[in-house]
């Protein structure tokens, strides 16, 4: 298999409002977007949302399933300034702050936000992955 994602895409309680508090967040939403599928570009990857019964249904898995999913999402910044602007941004947006901007013992700067269906996303500044002018991380070879 080729070393590669496509798609993110997460199964959410309500769609509206999971498509709302991403756009307040400035994301653009797909055109190929769908009443009942939200599509964002994100980089090289696309995000998506969607009903959590529905994606459990199309997986043919349960929709049932409670406490920390065992995997966060993450945003790094070219900044450890943007970190704290990141996390307003996200709360501000109806989003839940879940761990301040903190730093850690490897010389970066990470907090945490819940989005409204409590999936975790990092926001993060590590000063050894720096962002190209885009905005990406490129991880070292």
């Amino acid at each position: 298999m080729k070393q590669t994602i496509s798609f993110v895409t997460l199964g959410v309680s309500d769609l509206d409002k999971s498509r709302r508090f991403y756009k307040a967040l400035g994301w653009i939403e797909s055109s190929g977007s769908k009443a009942e599928v939200a599509f964002f570009h994100v980089g090289s990857i696309a995000f998506a949302l969607f009903g959590r019964d529905s994606l459990a249904d199309d997986a043919n898995v349960s929709p049932e399933g409670s406490g920390f999913p065992g995997f966060s999402l993450a945003h790094n910044v070219a900044s450890e300034v943007d970190v704290d602007a990141t996390l307003l941004e996200a709360v501000t947006a109806g989003g839940k702050l879940i761990r301040h901007a903190e730093k850690t013992s490897w010389g970066g700067l990470r907090g945490y936000f819940a989005d409204p269906d409590g999936f975790l996303w990092e926001v993060c500044y590590n000063p050894y992955f720096p962002l190209d002018e885009e905005g990406f991380l490129h991880l070292p070879k």
